[in-house]
């Protein structure tokens, strides 16, 4: 099973998609490890510079709608293969959400006035997150400061979680 939190890279916006986690023009390459450099690229947020920013990084926080736009399995894999295995936000394209649990990737959908706490006690800081897969927690730390917050898998989401993705469970289970 994957390792699942560290540093998190917090974005404060909605409707990040895509093309802005990893632009069509990477499309073609033909692994995960040539996308590797190309992770957010396009995603103009403040002074987010994606160089610096997603270096050493686990996790990502986020807004609503994360993941919409054209449907690939690209974006998962830039995360991935960048060590980020958990996306949280209040919400996720439909898409997108699946093709992190097929990847054994988390998509944890936690409540948009929870992630307004999150981001108020925590973006401004150097923040760990420890993830609990069978307590259904995620633990931000800062500073001292801690929060402790559920979120739920659904049984099969978990199990494509805890196998590595729908290849590792197909192969498992058929």
């Amino acid at each position: 099973m994957k390792t699942f939190g560290g540093t998190v890279l917090f974005l404060d916006r909605d409707d990040i998609n895509t093309d802005e986690i990893i632009p069509a023009k990477y499309l073609t390459e033909n692994s995960r490890e040539a996308l590797k450099p190309y992770l957010l690229e396009d995603l103009k947020l403040g002074s987010f510079d994606p160089e610096k920013d997603t270096a050493g990084i686990g996790a990502v926080v986020s807004r609503a709608n994360f993941g919409c736009g054209s449907s690939r399995e690209h974006a998962p894999w830039a995360f991935e293969v960048n060590g980020i295995n958990i996306v949280i936000a209040s919400g996720f394209a439909r898409i997108f959400r699946q093709n992190m649990y097929n990847c054994g990737m988390i998509a944890a959908e936690i409540p948009a006035s929870t992630l307004d706490e999150i981001f108020k006690g925590f973006a401004d800081k150097k923040t760990l997150l420890s993830v609990d897969i069978t307590e259904g927690t995620l633990t931000f730390s800062a500073e001292g400061k801690e929060k402790k917050v559920p979120f739920a898998l659904k049984d099969f989401e978990k199990a494509l979680v805890e196998t590595g993705g729908w290849v590792e469970y197909a192969a498992a289970h058929y």
